[in-house]
């Protein structure tokens, strides 16, 4: 297997910039992180159904990247994410980008081959059995229907993996990007033992996957915190990492291989739990917070007041007369209670705390809305079709929106992940 050149680091964050105006602000979280003495590295991801939706090219996020880099003096790595990415949808993030989130999960539960489930079964004997992982409370029962059966559903998937990896291969050559196999977008969560079956077949595919994004058991909404056992999740992801340092040393897989959680944005009860289980392991993580920065964005323009507050109501009020339109890419990402949403002559009346206070994560405060802040972050699209509109108004409030998205970022995410603390 190659030895990748590129190294994603120990810890990372994945951060979306749906319009390509906040790259700054949102590595000025970086920046305060490493002025706490933590590293942590930028990946600016954007997927095919974000840049099309917007009508934005790949190379726009690279761009933002790099003015950002350049503008703030930051020496360590960065990568640019072409997320979700298929092998229909490859090609127009070939260039620009140098990291790539394969996804295959739609290619979960194909079925291989039954030579290809025969001979892979055969490959593993070290699979069967009671398998002792390090670090971990409880070992791994594998039987052969198990092993098998995982087998049947993974494989197929996994085969697709090793094709869009080849043809990223082809145009940049080994080594040369990041490669992440994310399997989080299906309706039931992987077990610790189905993810080193994975791991084993990702191995035998020649994949050097330096992240793996497996879907963890609970909800996973857009944009908002965890539902779900978060006993029950940090046992999880102690398995997973004990699974992921059992196959780097089995099967030759880099050993910088860490888990990558997607939709993490938000996730504030399972951050301590996150957390905990890096310190417990020695491991690191790859945090993915997407379209939260969108949020900030509408709140920067709420508390501005005047055109940009304005603007902020007529999103809402698009947004609800489209919800389910909106709504449908995401049905599986989202629990929206239409009785929670106000009305579009109720949000004119609004001052911008009001607007704040219902769109911004704060749990405490009363105002606060979960169903109006998934809806928005749907709702990203309205703002699209605003176009040189919406666009004037970020760069004409510049100054509240970047404060808002280095704060949300920082303060919200990377310090409770990534320090252990709140800031």
């Amino acid at each position: 297997m190659t030895t990748p050149k590129l190294k994603l680091g120990k810890y990372s964050v994945g951060t979306g910039d749906r319009f390509a105006h906040q790259a700054k602000a949102q590595l000025q979280a970086c920046v305060q992180a490493l002025a706490r003495g933590v590293e942590v590295v930028p990946v600016w991801n954007k997927s095919n159904r974000e840049h099309t939706i917007i009508g934005s090219e790949p190379t726009s996020t690279r761009q933002a990247a790099d003015a950002a880099v350049k503008t703030l003096g930051w020496k360590l790595p960065y990568y640019c994410d072409a997320d979700h990415i298929t092998v229909q949808t490859v090609d127009r993030f070939l260039s620009p980008c140098d990291f790539f989130t394969i996804d295959v999960a739609d290619f979960i539960g194909q079925p291989a081959e039954a030579a290809d489930i025969e001979s892979f079964v055969k490959r593993h004997p070290e699979l069967l059995g009671s398998i002792e992982l390090a670090g971990a409370d409880e070992p791994f029962e594998i039987t052969r229907d198990v092993l098998t059966a995982t087998a049947q559903k993974f494989l197929s998937a996994v085969k697709k993996a090793g094709e869009v990896y080849r043809k990223i291969v082809s145009a940049k050559g080994a080594g040369n990007f990041i490669a992440e196999v994310s399997m989080d977008e299906t309706d039931r969560a992987q077990s610790p033992e189905e993810l080193l079956i994975i791991l084993a077949a990702i191995a035998d595919e020649g994949i050097p996957v330096q992240t793996i994004a497996p879907k963890f058991s609970g909800r996973f909404n857009k944009g908002v915190d965890y539902v779900g056992n978060v006993t029950q999740f940090e046992r999880e992801m102690a398995l997973d990492v004990a699974a992921i340092a059992y196959a780097i040393k089995q099967y030759g897989l880099p050993d910088d291989l860490k888990l990558s959680v997607h939709s993490g944005s938000d996730k504030f009860s399972i951050y301590p739990a996150i957390h905990a289980t890096m310190k417990r392991f020695g491991c690191g993580v790859h945090l993915k917070t997407a379209g939260t920065t969108w949020l900030e964005e509408l709140i920067g323009l709420a508390e501005a007041g005047g055109e940009g507050l304005a603007l902020a109501k007529e999103v809402y009020a698009e947004a609800l007369a489209h919800r389910e339109e909106l709504c449908a890419p995401y049905s599986t990402v989202i629990d929206i209670n239409p009785a929670k949403l106000p009305s579009a002559e109720e949000v004119r009346s609004w001052s911008p705390q009001q607007y704040t206070s219902a769109l911004r994560h704060v749990e405490a405060d009363p105002a606060y809305n979960d169903s109006v802040r998934q809806l928005l972050h749907v709702g990203f699209k309205i703002a699209a079709k605003m176009g040189p509109r919406y666009l004037h108004l970020l760069e004409a409030n510049e100054a509240v929106i970047a404060k808002n998205v280095t704060e949300n970022l920082f303060d919200r995410h990377i310090a409770p992940v990534f320090l252990g603390r709140s800031a």
